[in-house]
């Protein structure tokens, strides 16, 4: 019993590493104003179902690395009352 309360903390002081991201396909990249338009699937971390919509982005050079037509995963969070895209990578 005590070896098994000993592995229950261990397990509930580690951080959670894995994150479901959200697959999407961009549509437009507007570097001026630090938007992204994505095509988006279901984006669990908001609850939110597929759709297509603008994003602010939470770095500018997130922007550099993608273009229309691009397949991302990616995750956004509600900031300040607006959507905006805080993680972004290439889909495999």
């Amino acid at each position: 019993m005590k070896k098994l309360l000993g592995i229950l903390a261990l397990c509930a002081a580690l951080p959670v590493f894995a994150q479901e991201l959200a697959q999407g396909e961009v549509r437009k990249v507007d570097k001026d104003a630090g938007k992204i338009t994505l095509k988006h699937g279901p984006i669990p971390s908001m609850d939110m179902p597929g759709m297509t919509m603008v994003f602010r982005v939470k770095e500018a050079a997130m922007l550099d690395a993608v273009k229309p037509g691009d397949k991302i995963r990616f995750d956004a969070q509600k900031i300040g009352g607006q959507y905006v895209v805080v993680k972004l990578e290439p889909a495999n």
